[in-house]
């Protein structure tokens, strides 16, 4: 065939496409084990920060399993209706309009001292892409003991300061989601602001970052609102 033809250059390029696609695919399909591990890592990773233990790489997994006694499934109603919470897409599950349809992860968490902390996930959009985060409770059902949050794109000084202490350190102690019986998921406002709500707790958002803010109200608000039944019965018992 003549090399400087058209007919052989077409020929050529469909070779060599072919070839070099058939090498991506088996390279992806031999690296997505470590890729899915990977990620599930740094998911046990973000979970194990909401209660303030960073372990080092290595150590990830192993902590994971120490800390983290149990995992639940529940509904609307505080239910218990699985124990995996772990493969539960907390995203398909936060789009999901009629709460009462949820399935809610909670993770349990026993720390060194003896004490347990239930961990729920939450995930929404900031400005450029996806949010997320892991909201500690202490066992009375309403007192916050920390938080993680995380994003895809945010802007970094800006809205991607939701990932820094500066952040998260707000989500502590001093927060509460009942009061005088009645619940109210921790808001997050503007800083110098108050609440449109008197009786909620609330947080500084990032300055220059209202959008990204807003979003971890709405985040809080549409992800954590579902398990009031379940933290009222933590509260109860």
């Amino acid at each position: 065939m003549n090399k400087q033809s058209n007919v052989y250059t077409i020929i050529y390029i469909i070779v060599l496409v072919a070839v070099v696609g058939t090498a991506l695919a088996f390279i992806s399909m031999g690296l997505k084990e470590r890729q899915t591990a990977n990620v599930n890592a740094d998911k046990m990773r973000q979970i194990l920060a909401s209660v303030h233990i960073t372990p080092d790489k290595s150590q990830i997994i192993p902590d994971f399993e120490k800390y983290i006694t149990a995992q639940l499934v529940v509904n609307s109603e505080g239910q218990q209706i699985g124990t995996d919470a772990f493969s539960i897409n907390v995203e398909e599950q936060s789009k999901i309009s009629d709460p009462a349809k949820r399935e809610l992860p909670v993770y349990v968490c026993t720390l060194a001292d003896g004490s347990v902390k239930y961990i729920l996930p939450a995930y929404g959009s900031g400005l450029w892409g996806p949010i997320w985060g892991y909201l500690s409770v202490d066992s009375d059902g309403s007192t916050l003991y920390g938080a993680y949050f995380g994003h895809e794109g945010e802007t970094p000084g800006l809205g991607a300061e939701i990932e820094k202490p500066i952040f998260c350190d707000q989500f502590n102690s001093n927060l509460h989601m009942f009061k005088n019986g009645q619940f109210h998921p921790i808001e997050v406002v503007k800083a110098g602001q108050k609440p449109a709500n008197p009786d909620a707790d609330y947080v500084d958002g990032i300055s220059g970052g209202t959008i990204t803010s807003k979003g971890v109200g709405a985040m809080i608000d549409n992800c954590i609102a579902p398990y009031q039944a379940f933290l009222n019965s933590l509260s109860n018992n």
